[in-house]
């Protein structure tokens, strides 16, 4: 199961990360390749976005299922492909370091099922980083900059 771990230092106190990560409409457009998301309710949604994986270029369409809130720090969920035959989970954890500084980090872990699902899993293990990294990235820039 392909999956990578990334973490950064946000320049915002937890309650700002929290505040932020609680909502998935802040999150869902920082996905890399966004295209659009939908809210079914207060724990499901679909996002639809263009994931380029090296030789591969799909547009995939997920549902994404919140498992856990535990306010402060951290929001799970889990990853169910709509068009493609995958499954995943990843969360985002915060932990306080100083008043105005929190440690951020982001876990994503997707597995393709089916007949190509032994290349796209070899694919995923050199993309998934990149993809986490970015996402986790993009929450801790705006989050910054909403200071």
């Amino acid at each position: 199961m392909p999956s990578y771990t990334y973490e950064v230092k946000v320049s915002a106190p937890i309650h700002s990360v929290w505040s932020f990560v609680s909502d998935i409409n802040n999150w869902a457009p920082l996905v890399p390749g966004y295209i659009e998301h939908e809210i079914l309710d207060d724990k499901a949604s679909t996002w639809k976005f263009k994931a380029d994986m090296g030789i591969i270029k799909k547009k995939v369409h997920l549902r994404v299922d919140i498992t856990n809130w535990m306010e402060p720090s951290e929001v799970t969920f889990n990853l169910t492909g709509i068009n493609e035959k995958f499954s995943g989970e990843g969360y985002f954890k915060a932990r306080q370091l100083q008043n105005s500084q929190t440690i951020m980090t982001g876990y994503l872990s997707i597995t393709a099922e089916g007949t190509m699902a032994k290349m796209v899993n070899s694919m995923l293990k050199t993309s998934l980083p990149e993809m986490t990294m970015e996402l986790t990235e993009a929450v801790a820039k705006k989050i910054e900059e909403m200071q």
